[in-house]
């Protein structure tokens, strides 16, 4: 199929692709945003001590742990996805992914084996943060390269419907459990459930990744004799720095505004879990409608002017949306919430197709996946526990608040000095 010049043969292709992209990312999305719901419980499961507050951020370590393997995993996908298909990233990432998700929900606690259970959660995490590695920017340059020019950012919006859904399947599943289960059903065995299924979401992903056709490689030159990951580091290196600072804000703000938010409703704000559950349900539910339209959006003005809507708006409006959230209020935290929905729903909507317009065909997965993730690592697995670290330092509940603002700043510049790719074809 040529390479985004041509529109698609037949919806029934299409509805492959787009489903193809958007499997994985719900196995993703759910086994990270399950990790985060159930961080708390998991803190004083593996990592006891005498301090809630010591364990939590031990247990928000283990989730940075995953994340700082992501750039490996670009390597090591980014060389498959450059030199043998992108179908073939699409394929090993969704099982690499959905075996460790499904051993968490067995481990046994500190309280059974010791040390021995934190040293195999934190290695679980391991792998599942290699898997990610090539999981979204694999599917995201696997649909782009079958997208027509002109519906780009419509298209590979839907890899972001993947990954917020998977957020909010795991967010569902995890209101469901805490609402059906007592306190102490959840803390002894109920947390569990949520990990088992996540096998389930990959059989999934695997069963429609299976048969699809590969794209090929179209470049100028072919793909590079070498490793494309170094070639691109080599001569990507600008393009790759610009990804990583416009990407900042989607990592913070996201994790901030939809992950490590609910153990900040319940423990600071005294939100009980479920209703914390219930509200981040819906705000997801509001941004997962609008990233589409966003994408589609960015189709017609540009995908320059939406991302600088994202972090401009980030920057400026997220100390009064956390400070109304900083209420016992359903109703404020709702509004707050969907506010930041809003604002993310204009970085995950136009984001796909940009990153997918950056780099030419012959390193395109290796420059995506290695930059994209070194800007994951460095500022998505990290920002729980950064979060929970300022909190415990300042005793501010309000002070986390600063270093997202501060991380949108350096992306709204980045995000101005990008190259606008809507309407032009894929570099070769």
């Amino acid at each position: 199929m040529s390479d985004a010049n041509t529109a698609y043969v037949d919806t029934k292709t299409r509805r492959k692709v787009i489903a193809a992209g958007v499997s994985g990312n719900v196995l993703e999305w759910y086994d990270f945003g399950v990790y985060g719901f159930f961080a708390p419980i998991i803190g004083r499961l593996f990592f006891p001590s005498d301090d809630p507050t010591v364990s939590l951020i031990a247990a928000f370590g283990a989730f940075a742990a995953g994340f700082l393997m992501r750039p490996i995993g670009g390597f090591i996908f980014g060389h498959i996805g450059d030199k043998i298909g992108r179908k073939q990233v699409l394929v090993v990432s969704v099982i690499l992914m959905a075996i460790p998700t499904g051993i968490v929900g067995i481990l046994p606690t500190h309280a059974s084996i010791g040390i021995s259970a934190a040293i195999m959660l934190v290695a679980m995490r391991m792998l599942q943060g290699l898997s990610v590695g090539g999981e979204y920017t694999g599917s995201v340059v696997f649909v782009a390269e079958h997208a027509p020019i002109k519906r780009r950012g419509f298209i590979t919006s839907w890899t972001q419907v993947g990954a917020v859904g998977g957020i909010l399947l795991g967010s569902g599943i995890s209101a469901l459990v805490t609402n059906l289960l007592t306190d102490d059903q959840v803390a002894q065995w109920g947390w569990r459930i949520p990990f088992l299924l996540g096998i389930l979401v990959g059989v999934v992903g695997l069963l429609i990744r299976r048969h699809l056709p590969d794209t090929p490689i179209e470049a100028t030159d072919g793909p590079p004799s070498g490793s494309p990951a170094i070639e691109a580091i080599r001569t990507e290196w600008r393009a790759m720095g610009k990804m990583i600072g416009y990407t900042i804000i989607n990592a913070v703000g996201f994790y901030i505004a939809f992950v490590y938010v609910l153990t900040w409703l319940v423990d600071q704000v005294k939100e009980p879990r479920s209703d914390a559950l219930d509200i981040n349900t819906i705000a997801m539910t509001v941004l997962l409608v609008l990233i589409p339209f966003v994408g589609w959006l960015s189709d017609k003005v540009g995908r320059k002017p939406v991302l600088a809507f994202g972090a401009g708006g980030v920057m400026i409006l997220s100390y009064p949306l956390i400070l109304l959230m900083h209420h016992p209020n359903f109703a404020l935290i709702l509004t707050g919430q969907v506010g930041f929905a809003v604002l993310v729903a204009a970085l995950l909507g136009a984001g796909p197709a940009n990153l997918s317009e950056m780099f030419p065909s012959r390193v395109r997965v290796s420059a995506m996946s290695v930059g994209y993730n070194v800007s994951m690592a460095i500022f998505g697995g990290t920002t729980p526990l950064i979060a929970a670290w300022l909190l415990n330092r300042t005793h501010n509940d309000l002070s986390f608040v600063w270093y997202m603002i501060a991380c949108a700043a350096v992306s709204l510049v980045a995000t101005l000095m990008l190259r606008e790719g809507a309407g032009k074809p894929l570099p070769k």
